[in-house]
């Protein structure tokens, strides 16, 4: 195994790929360019103005994959010219169920390690998936070397079973059916970060400190387990991120060869330099900020190549609906339920009082570069991962993904939030007023 990553274990149950089971959803970068225009018409031109600055190419807009489709006449005769290009209507949440085309055979059980607390439902869970469901399960590598799996013999012959990963070496993405997460919602960012196209519909156990993402409460696993396996559950789909970050690389001894690809690495040359691209899946947020440097953070905000601003301060959050509930609220922007097609641009600790939180709609993209007065570079990081530095020439390019995590609600994705708001956030909660007495409303 550690000399052929695409071996992924050598149970026999094991397959190197399957039939998947859950709707993948197709790649917009596919299909940029293939409309047609409607017969008698002419192809309608971007309305964006100049590219942004340092850019040769015309701006092209990104589609957006998740935009509302309401009713397109407008009184007697006026109405919305039709766009071949459509490619999603906003679905009623409460019509967003889960179901399958052939019943699940894999899925992949996540725990938070070192939380020896989560060692019992774990077993509990893995002994039920294999000998109850016959299910083929996939765990970390690291998880099995937990010295408390590793003593305990009566949980031996289970453990033989178990079909193990690393990650950034092996690729699971088409043998997963479905997730489960067990702790709290760094299980589920993490999941999040394994899939870096379409993701299989998760199911998040609360078992961790916050668990404003995982609904789930373990006590009756089995139950719940089973009627996810049978079909039908809610779903809640959380839009993800889709980032590019582009480096001028200097040093061109660095580069082996031109365009290698390899873990999400592209290497690309341009007419000035060599161009290192990273490509990353974000469900809550990616964070620009100015690291260890004292002075501010300067970097200017593209929307569709439109300069719209120049942020100085700590930095920005660019979130998700699901991240705005993280650390976008903690700087104080506004909550978004998961559903609603949107992106958030939330300055952190800006040096203007009047710069506040904005939310654009899914699927602008959104570019970020240090400014040319910047004193000092910034530094980037995707879900709180893979911090890296960014300088002058750098660009980090947002927008809406293809790729939505499907995250299996407990009873629907409306109240399913608002239990989350109020038994996680404590929001609204507050001493309610007193009543006026009898004699008090008198006078």
């Amino acid at each position: 195994m550690e000399n052929n990553p695409s071996k992924i274990c050598d149970n026999e149950q094991c397959v190197s790929s399957q039939e998947p089971l859950f709707f993948a959803a197709r790649d917009c970068e596919d299909d940029l360019g293939r409309g047609k225009p409607i017969r008698g018409r002419t192809k309608s031109r971007s309305l964006s103005a100049s590219p942004a600055s340092g850019s040769t190419k015309e701006f092209r807009r990104t589609r957006s994959m998740h935009g509302p489709c309401p009713v397109t006449t407008f009184g007697p005769k006026a109405c919305m010219l039709q766009n071949p290009k459509t490619i999603m209507h906003i679905q009623d949440p409460a019509s967003q169920l889960l179901t399958w085309n052939k019943p699940p055979k894999s899925v992949l059980v996540i725990k938070k390690v070192r939380d020896a607390s989560l060692l019992e439902p774990f077993k509990q869970l893995c002994v039920f998936l294999m000998e109850e469901k016959n299910m083929i399960v996939y765990v970390e590598k690291k998880v099995l070397e937990d010295p408390a799996i590793v003593n305990d013999e009566n949980f031996g012959p289970v453990k033989k079973r178990f079909c193990t990963f690393r990650e950034d070496y092996d690729d699971i993405s088409n043998q997963i059916d479905f997730i489960i997460c067990l702790g709290g919602d760094g299980t589920l960012l993490y999941a999040s970060s394994l899939f870096q196209a379409s993701v299989p519909p998760v199911m998040a156990f609360h078992l961790g400190s916050l668990g404003f993402l995982t609904p789930f409460s373990f006590d009756n696993f089995q139950t719940q387990v089973n009627h996810v396996i049978e079909g039908n559950a809610a779903l809640v789909l959380r839009s993800r991120l889709k980032v590019k970050v582009a480096k001028e690389l200097k040093d061109k001894k660095s580069v082996v060869q031109n365009g290698l690809e390899e873990n999400g690495i592209i290497v690309k040359k341009t007419e000035k330099d060599l161009v290192m691209q990273t490509k990353h899946q974000v469900l809550n947020e990616v964070v620009i900020d100015r690291g260890p440097s004292s002075y501010l953070s300067n970097v200017d905000v593209f929307l569709d190549g439109h300069l719209i601003t120049t942020v100085q301060g700590d930095g920005v959050i660019v979130s998700t609906p699901t991240g705005s509930t993280a650390y976008a609220a903690a700087a104080g922007a506004s909550m978004i339920h998961p559903n609603v097609p949107a992106i958030m641009i939330t300055p952190i600790c800006p040096h203007s009082l009047s710069f506040r939180p904005i939310v654009v709609p899914a699927g602008m993209e959104i570019k970020i570069m240090l400014s040319p007065e910047a004193r000092n570079t910034a530094w980037v990081s995707f879900d709180g991962r893979k911090r890296q530095e960014i300088c002058h020439g750098d660009s980090i390019i947002i927008t809406t993904s293809c790729y939505p995590v499907p995250s299996i609600s407990f009873r629907d994705p409306i109240n399913d939030w608002f239990d989350s708001l109020a038994e996680c956030l404590h929001w609204n909660v507050r001493k309610k007023q007193n009543h006026f007495t009898a004699e008090e409303e008198e006078f």
